[in-house]
């Protein structure tokens, strides 16, 4: 904007006058512009209200299916035995297993070691540490260890000379891929093989003199193969082999290179080998349904209630966004405050979401049939508490009697966990056309349009048209603005052009005559 300097000559305050000269322009302009502001925010607060609605469209979504409600539990009559867990596809009854072999590492627990004196005898006065040296350890030469990985078939082989310290060498075997570690607490080595099985063991060998060397030093020999006089495998390490886990369930044998098996529903984690067959019970998972249903009724109920509070908000009758002139005049807390009560009554008595809020209580307030006779929720004691007992928008919301976790029913009887017990697929058919129905509910309102994108559940192309014609207007109206401060100023600027030349004549003839 340019800096108009105005007003020398006529002493007139020509800013004032030309800005109520186009007062009814700027207004015009400044009213669009709040109009723009306050569609943003409803863009923005219809947007945040969609993805909770597509949230909960999604979750219901699989809570069609049947395998949601067909939940089962496991129980073992020796815990200390085996694990085991039921999926939905397991069946109910009582089943008979036996571990006959837990899944084990090749293991090598090392011999123990210790520093040499010159004469190659223990020096009693030194500790072994992750840091000692090979040659320490009375180990000259220059060696060479393999070890075969038999998961990955790779054998890698590493070089050990006097300089070698234990800490390189057990990076090294962890290079490898299998597992090692040094005790110097007890002077010991440790190496064993990543995983579980008999295909996943590991092999440490020597492939030369020195290296047999280097492996007894290390307290790892298994075999003699040394050739010095007085050489010897180190007699107090061992070696446990690796083997498979076996079980047998229901009198079939299986194995597996981990403790872990996955068997006509049921998954089984063997734990510590049987003397004879111990039994596993599979049943129905009544509070998991419970808590199926339950989770359900609580996602709805979130997402009702702040909906019925969006569309019940209180009016913000004579509340516009504020423009920046405006806001200079105020206190941050008074922005805050003027602002939170437009952007809180934005959807109040918006018609996409009364119409989202009739479709969704409708589905949820129907009937549905199951082997030939017709449920409703309040058939399994599920209900609202109604207009005169329910808090503040939440007449909508869905109470279990007996819910422990709701005080409002808690003290009733539990139908619902009564009826799961008792016919757990009526229940599990009436969930599954309750969740279909409420899904097809919000689907429909998700269909694209021509004044809607799909998956939204408000007109949001028509909100970005309006959008955009209001950034259309916002700018003729500017233009025109414009247009008019350019013309008055001109006329104001002529004004004092022709008092200047007046007051320059002026002067002039009164020099004239007072000479």
């Amino acid at each position: 904007m340019p800096i108009r300097i105005t007003g020398l000559n006529s002493g007139l305050d020509t800013e004032s006058i030309i800005s109520a000269l186009v007062s009814s322009y700027s207004y015009k302009t400044s009213k669009y512009k709040k109009a723009q502001t306050k569609l943003s925010w409803k863009q923005e607060a219809w947007s945040t209200l969609n993805s909770k609605v597509y949230s909960f469209y999604n979750n219901v979504g699989k809570l069609k299916l049947s395998s949601a409600y067909n939940m089962r539990t496991a129980s073992v009559s020796d815990s200390t035995k085996a694990k085991v867990s039921a999926a939905s596809g397991a069946t109910n009854g009582v089943q008979s297993l036996e571990v006959l072999e837990v899944a084990k590492s090749d293991y090598l627990t090392g011999g123990k070691i210790s520093i040499k004196d010159a004469s190659g005898a223990e020096d009693k006065t030194k500790t072994v540490s992750s840091a000692s040296t090979l040659s320490e350890l009375g180990y000259t030469g220059t060696g060479t260890i393999e070890v075969t990985n038999k998961e990955t078939g790779k054998t890698t082989s590493i070089s050990v000379t006097g300089d070698t310290k234990i800490s390189d060498f057990v990076k090294s075997l962890s290079d490898a891929g299998v597992k090692a570690s040094f005790d110097e607490k007890n002077g010991r080595l440790f190496v064993s093989s990543a995983k579980t099985g008999t295909e996943n063991g590991f092999e440490l060998k020597s492939k030369n003199a020195d290296g047999d060397k280097a492996l007894l030093a290390l307290g790892l020999a298994m075999t003699s193969t040394v050739s010095d006089t007085g050489a010897k495998v180190n007699d107090d390490n061992n070696w446990s082999a690796a083997s498979d886990a076996k079980i047998k369930l229901n009198g079939a044998e299986y194995t597996s290179s981990t403790n872990e098996f996955a068997v006509n529903g049921l998954s089984v984690t063997a734990l510590a080998k049987t003397s004879g067959e111990i039994s596993v019970t599979v049943a129905t998972d009544s509070e998991g349904i419970y808590e199926q249903v339950k989770d359900l009724l609580s996602q709805y109920n979130s997402l009702i209630n702040e909906m019925n509070k969006l569309y019940n908000a209180d009016s913000a009758k004579g509340y516009e966004p504020l423009t920046d002139d405006e806001k200079d005049s105020m206190s941050d807390t008074e922005v805050e405050k003027w602002e939170a009560k437009v952007k809180d009554s934005l959807l109040r008595r918006d018609d996409s979401l009364e119409s989202l809020i009739s479709s969704m209580t409708t589905a949820m307030s129907k009937g549905y049939e199951v082997n030939g006779k017709t449920y409703y929720l309040t058939s399994f004691g599920i209900s609202t508490l109604g207009y005169m007992n329910s808090a503040k928008n939440e007449q909508y919301a869905y109470h279990i009697n007996g819910d422990e976790d709701d005080s409002a029913t808690s003290g009733k009887e539990d139908k619902l966990l009564a009826a799961i017990k008792e016919d757990p697929d009526s229940v599990a058919g009436f969930m599954q056309q309750l969740a279909t129905g409420l899904y097809d509910s919000i689907d429909k309102k998700m269909k694209t349009s021509t004044l809607s994108s799909i998956f939204k559940v408000y007109n949001d192309k028509e909100m970005a048209s309006e959008y955009s014609d209001y950034t259309t207007t916002i700018k003729k109206w500017e233009d025109k603005l414009s247009e008019q401060e350019d013309y008055y100023y001109k006329k104001f600027s002529a004004m004092e052009t022709a008092l200047a030349k007046l007051n320059s004549q002026t002067s002039s003839l009164s020099g004239l005559f007072g000479s």
